[in-house]
């Protein structure tokens, strides 16, 4: 395995009832009033609006609201929350939703605080986190993006056409509180995407070298084979208490940093699907659904004894009879067939794209991604925009 260094400043608290059994203990290491940031008001459908602001009420701690945080959170929606925290004098942020609301959260930590171009500074290019941001907890009610427990937050500058993301340490939560009851009442298309948001993300550090035996492929296979599992049992019963426990921490053990550690990671599918939601807003689940069968039938020969390893340990495909690329092609057809299965799209066309889409220009602005087994070029990241649409 390669050399590296492990931190990971997030105290998690997992399981039902964790809210109200925790949160008012955590609370008391934080001065000042609370700024309770959601999306659209779905916190207030599965009981976790209620949970917290009784714990905050009881507490005596003034709330300030900060809603509306969208599926694609903007630079503009940050440096409103920005604005709001700096006039309210906000103590602490309390972040309650999925990975939109995290990341908004996570960037609106630092806009806070920071008084130049949070863009061109930390998120055009990586900068450096020399100060205190301010202090944020995270309730999590959405399993998919893992972002409660790492310091990665994904913005989308409308102005720009740019959608990107940076992971800072410093932007890590100092808490995260896991309930995976929160989680029942989310609907199968969300529950699909951000389930394959999952396994994307474990896909995309397995899929890179290197390929000799390492403790992060043996983790990454058990977590792929779980998703595979429990995601279609959480679709068929959405109170199934077991699989939407294993999908929460499973999203949360494919982004803490674990599995990546020694790893070199891919994430091209990642940087195509950033620039297809700047251009599109898709859901960001159902981009990568579309792209990685397409990209992955594009590299499988470069990567080889991974992908043939995939197909036998993660899809249970008997290797008899087969050779290494008819296994490598298998495993790639068998995650093509889950994704159908699980009802995601197969097209750009089912995103929103049209004739007029102007993919030539959508290709141009992805990031090359240097960890890949085979180095994309802008060319053949077309050709592959054109083969999913």
């Amino acid at each position: 395995m390669n050399k590296f260094v492990f931190e990971n400043s997030t105290k998690v608290y997992f399981g039902e009832g964790c809210v109200k059994e925790h949160l008012p203990r955590l609370l008391a290491e934080y001065r000042g009033d609370v700024m309770l940031a959601y999306g659209g008001g779905s916190i207030k459908r599965n009981g976790a609006y209620e949970d917290i602001m009784e714990v905050l009420k009881g507490a005596g701690r003034n709330v300030v609201e900060f809603t509306g945080i969208m599926a694609n959170p903007t630079y503009a929606k940050v440096m409103e929350g920005a604005a709001l925290a700096r006039a309210e004098r906000i103590g602490l942020i309390l972040g309650a939703g999925g990975g939109s609301v995290m990341d908004c959260c996570k960037a609106i930590s630092l806009a806070a605080v920071y008084d130049g171009d949070v863009w061109s500074e930390f998120w055009a290019k990586p900068g450096v986190i020399d100060f205190e941001l301010l202090p944020l907890g995270v309730v999590v009610t959405v399993a998919g993006t893992g972002s409660e427990m790492n310091g990665g937050a994904v913005i989308t500058n409308e102005g720009l056409k740019v959608k990107t993301g940076r992971d800072y340490p410093a932007c890590n939560p100092k808490f995260a509180l896991l309930d995976p009851a929160y989680t029942y009442s989310v609907p199968a298309k969300q529950t699909a995407s951000g389930g394959f948001d999952i396994l994307s993300h474990v896909m995309e550090t397995y899929f890179s070298e290197p390929n000799e035996d390492n403790v992060s492929d043996d983790i990454s296979e058990a977590l792929m084979k779980s998703v595979i599992r429990n995601l279609p049992a959480a679709l068929k019963d959405p109170k199934d208490g077991v699989a939407r426990s294993n999908l929460l921490w499973a999203s949360t053990m494919g982004e803490n940093r674990i599995i990546k550690l020694g790893k070199r990671m891919d994430f091209e599918c990642h940087q195509m699907e950033h620039q297809l939601g700047a251009y599109l807003n898709c859901n960001h689940g159902e981009g990568l659904a579309v792209l990685h069968p397409v990209y992955y039938r594009h590299i499988y020969r470069d990567g080889l004894p991974k992908f043939r390893r995939f197909a036998v340990n993660v899809w249970g495909i008997p290797p008899e009879g087969k050779s290494d690329e008819e296994l490598a092609l298998a495993g790639v057809e068998a995650l093509a067939k889950f994704i159908g299965d699980i009802g995601l799209p197969a097209t750009l066309r089912q995103l929103g794209a049209n004739e007029e889409t102007d993919l030539e220009r959508i290709a141009d602005s992805c990031a090359i991604s240097p960890g890949s087994y085979r180095r994309m070029t802008h060319e053949e990241i077309l050709k592959i925009f054109e083969e999913c649409f």
